[in-house]
């Protein structure tokens, strides 16, 4: 067993001067502080009273699931000898929000566009997405399902 092991800081940057005085009274804004890595600002989600234009925390975790896929993915085809030379997910999940405004996600699907050179690997290159998810760190974690639409194409 080897643990890895991360470290963050969330800086609240939503103080108006009044604190949390009222609901309304403060920003859902934020700062995530890796060292050594750009800063990543965020918000709630708009329909949490957030800016619409910075990252919110369900953004990030499905991108987290994606990223995570795509980076097993593309070591599964390399160690396949299956070269991968474009490779974009238009993932989406849904989240169910409850009558008391407690929320958990439902599911997660991504929608990976492959494009590989070996013609005679396709099957392969689609099966290596279920591959994929087993070993994903972050697929691991969550208590949903996730599931795969990928579409494999051959290089013009």
């Amino acid at each position: 067993m080897k643990d890895h092991h991360y470290q963050s800081l969330l800086k609240w940057t939503g103080n108006t001067g009044k604190g949390t005085k009222s609901y309304t009274s403060y920003e859902r804004s934020y700062d995530i502080i890796i060292e050594n890595k750009p800063t990543l600002k965020g918000s709630a989600d708009p329909g949490f009273r957030g800016d619409a234009s910075l990252h919110n925390p369900e953004d990030v975790f499905l991108a987290s699931i994606s990223s995570c896929h795509m980076l097993w993915y593309l070591h599964l085809c390399a160690v396949n000898k299956i070269t991968v030379i474009d490779y974009q997910d238009k993932a989406s999940a849904t989240m169910q929000e409850d009558s008391q405004g407690k929320g958990h996600f439902t599911g997660a699907i991504l929608h990976p566009e492959v494009i590989i050179l070996e013609k005679d690997k396709i099957e392969l290159a689609e099966s290596l997405h279920q591959k994929a998810n087993e070993y994903c760190f972050i697929a691991n974690s969550c208590n949903f399902p996730i599931q795969h639409d990928p579409t494999i194409k051959l290089a013009d």
